[in-house]
Parts: structure tokens; C-alpha cells; sequence
């Protein structure tokens, strides 16, 4: 979209308001620069290092009053050096991430529909991928009523023309429905979902009569706190069909405890479980996370569920992470031990630490950059190629710049 149509398309967001309304625009800039040596993949042998820089840009639209609401968020992302200096607006380097309006039925029912991001409790099954530069967001519609207990009713059904064809499109499902349940206690939070995710198959060997896979996903994710110790835990059963026609029994298990010491630091411990198909079995079991925020899980490496690792022998992941903000810089760190959950001679898959720190300047900048390092086993090589001897690690730094360009009073 060119720059004189999103100006104009702000001006009329303004006209439009009231002495009621709140008109919010903002904008968003974030480079980031990653050194890559051995990241989702074990590096092969004598490997040569990458290092890219990426930035996402966005101007953020937002208006509000007692009836409706209306979000734009236009995106542009890109690699430094894949344009062309003299580049053109052919080549569709902007696009809209989020194009959404609610109509706020009454006070506690509303409609949501449209382009919009998907974040539910910790990301786990639904999630925006705010770490990835894209980001995640949906096509549908999403019916919301607040009150003692939170639902959410998500619907998405796709298509490509009027024909009713067999839809391949790049996120791969047909039709998405979903239930939310949360409620919000005094010492707790508890929420359940359940989701079908349905993909298209032809039925037939001359592509004739068309039918839908649907795989579900029934679970719970609840948090409390126990005297100093904070607790968050998932459990989800996955059962269904997966998109080859084979049935699907996987579990997914985690839970996670955290503690301050003293005013400045915290320490905590977790385990997850996602189960993996062993060789010789007739079934599915290996648990998909769907569209989860994955990198927030697992080793910031992104060797699992991260566009790989689907499928497969599943995880174990036993950590250990702290914190601690002496000054105005927050250290982090959190070591990971994972080990295959499916049924092989040797489970062990690798070892992974991570290191990162952020910095907010006056609270308008804010920078982050870490440093992560995987020590890989035999078994990991076998799964995914490359060399053990190999070093794999992986370093990078974060720009973020979030200005209020306008808001109403």
C-alpha cells in the first residue's frame, strides 16, 4: 500500500471520530541482527557462519468509541540487502498484518472479525509469534463474552475463489473453530480450550468429492500461587486425524515454578512433556502445538516445533532459569536438557543454554541481545543431519522504537 493511502486512510479514521471516541495512531521499528551457526539444524562440519539483519516496521491505527472499534496495523518486513536500493512499490514489500473491527453489542457481548492476532494464556496452542518479525495473525471471526467466566468462540472457514476448491493455502487449514473458557480467581487463573483444526483432502483419486480432517486439541492451563512459589501448568490431549488419514492420541504436560530472591532476582525450575511416535506404532502420537508462539518455548534455538521437530520422537525438556536486575539491565539465563519422549535406544537429544539481557532507555528504546549455545548428542545428528563436532550457537541484538504519533484526548 502506498504511503498517501495509509495517510489517507488515517485521516478518515480521525474525521470519522467523535467527542466520544479515542484515536490512537502509532508506529513500530524494530531491527534485528542474528548471528547463525548451527540454529533449528545442527551445523555440518567446517559450517561458514551467517549473519542477517532483519527489521519490522509497522504503523498501528486504532480507534475506539462506545459502539465499535477498528484496528489497522500495516507491516512491512524484510532482510537488509533484499530489496534493491531503487526498489518499486510493485514489489509488495507492505501488507496488512491486522485489518479487524469489534462491535461491542452490549457491555459484556461482542463481535470480532477480521485479520487479527490470536494469544491465548501462554501462548502455548494460540499464540501472536511476537518474536518472529511476520508475526502470526488469522482470517475470523471471534464471539466474546466477559463476566465471571471469559468465552471466546473462534470461527475461520477458508477458501481460495466461489468454487468451493480444495484449499492448500499457505497456513494449510480449511477450518478452525475454537472455545475459550477463562475464569480469574483471588489466588488463581484457570482457563479451557478446546480446538479443531481442519484440513482438506480429496477423497477419491480423480479429485471429485472433497472431506475435512479435523484434529482436536481439549485441554487446560491454570496458574496459582502457593506461599512464595509461583505455579503455571498445561495439560492438552490431542485426538483426531491427522492430514495423512491417521489417528491421533498425543498428550502435552508442563508445569513450571518460580520464586523471587530477594528484590531483584528470581529462580525457577520446569519440565514439558510432548509426546512423541515411536517407530512400530500405528498411530500418531506425536503432540503438535499447532499455532503456538514456539520460540518462547524449548530453547530459544528453535530446534523443536519451530517449523521442524512435527511428527517426530516428541520432547522432554527439563530446565532451570533465572533473572536478576541489579541496575538498570535485566540479566537472563535458562538452561534446557532434552530427551526424546518416544521410544528409542538413546534419548538424549541435547543440551542447550541461553543467555540474554534487555535495556529500556527512558522507556522509549529498548534493547535486548543474547548469546545461545546447543551442545547436540549422536541421536540429534541422526534426526536432523549435520555433525556433533560441529559448534552450534547462536548471537543477536534487538532495536525496538514504539512512538505515539497521535493520540486523541
Amino acid at each position: 500500500m502506498k504511503l498517501k493511502n495509509i495517510l489517507a486512510l488515517a485521516l478518515f479514521v480521525l474525521a470519522g471520530s467523535s467527542a466520544y471516541a479515542q484515536v490512537k495512531i502509532s508506529a513500530e521499528l524494530r531491527p534485528r541482527t542474528e548471528y547463525n551457526h548451527g540454529v533449528k539444524n545442527p551445523a555440518v562440519k567446517d559450517q561458514d557462519p551467517s549473519v542477517i539483519t532483519s527489521q519490522r516496521t509497522r504503523l498501528n491505527l486504532d480507534f475506539k468509541n462506545e459502539v465499535f472499534a477498528v484496528g489497522v496495523v500495516m507491516q512491512d518486513v524484510r532482510t537488509w540487502g533484499s530489496e534493491a536500493q531503487l526498489t518499486s512499490n510493485g514489489n509488495n514489500v507492505t501488507y496488512l498484518h491486522q485489518a479487524w473491527a469489534e462491535w461491542f453489542i452490549d457491555e459484556q457481548f461482542s463481535l470480532k472479525a477480521g485479520r487479527q492476532e490470536l494469544a491465548y494464556d501462554d501462548h502455548r496452542i494460540l499464540g501472536n509469534v511476537g518474536w518472529a518479525q511476520q508475526a502470526r495473525s488469522h482470517d475470523v471471526a471471534l464471539f466474546k463474552y466477559s463476566g465471571d467466566i471469559n468465552l471466546h468462540l473462534g470461527l475461520a472457514y477458508h477458501n481460495q475463489n466461489l468454487t468451493n476448491n480444495i484449499y492448500l493455502g499457505p497456513d494449510a487449514y480449511k477450518a478452525m473453530q475454537f472455545l475459550w473458557l477463562n475464569r480469574k480467581g483471588e489466588s488463581y487463573t484457570a482457563s479451557v480450550l478446546l480446538l479443531r483444526n481442519g484440513v482438506q483432502y480429496w477423497k477419491d483419486a480423480g479429485q471429485t468429492d472433497q472431506g475435512i480432517r479435523y484434529s482436536n486439541t481439549l485441554g487446560t492451563h491454570v496458574t496459582t500461587k502457593l506461599s512464595e512459589v509461583s505455579l503455571a501448568g498445561n495439560l492438552y490431549y490431542q485426538f483426531g486425524k491427522d492430514p495423512s488419514g491417521t489417528d491421533i492420541s498425543a498428550l502435552n504436560f508442563s508445569i513450571d515454578a518460580s520464586m523471587a530472591v530477594g528484590d531483584k532476582a528470581n529462580v525457577g525450575v520446569g519440565y514439558e512433556l510432548l509426546t512423541g511416535t515411536d517407530n512400530d506404532a500405528d498411530k500418531n502420537n506425536s503432540f503438535a502445538p499447532l499455532y503456538g508462539t514456539n520460540h518462547k518455548f524449548n530453547g530459544f534455538m528453535d530446534y523443536f516445533f519451530v517449523g521442524n521437530h512435527f511428527n517426530s520422537v516428541g520432547l522432554n525438556d527439563i530446565y532451570l532459569k533465572g533473572d536478576i536486575k541489579p541496575g538498570k539491565v535485566k540479566f537472563n539465563g535458562a538452561l534446557h536438557f532434552f530427551s526424546a519422549a518416544a521410544d528409542i535406544p538413546d534419548k538424549g537429544l541435547g543440551t542447550e543454554l541461553d543467555l540474554w539481557c534487555g535495556y529500556s532507555h527512558k522507556g522509549q528504546v529498548q534493547l535486548d541481545f543474547g548469546y545461545s549455545h546447543m551442545f547436540t548428542t549422536d541421536t540429534m545428528v541422526a534426526l536432523r543431519g549435520g555433525s556433533k563436532s560441529a559448534t552450534h550457537n547462536w548471537a543477536w541484538v534487538m532495536l525496538t522504537f514504539k512512538p505515539t504519533l497521535f493520540e486523541s484526548k
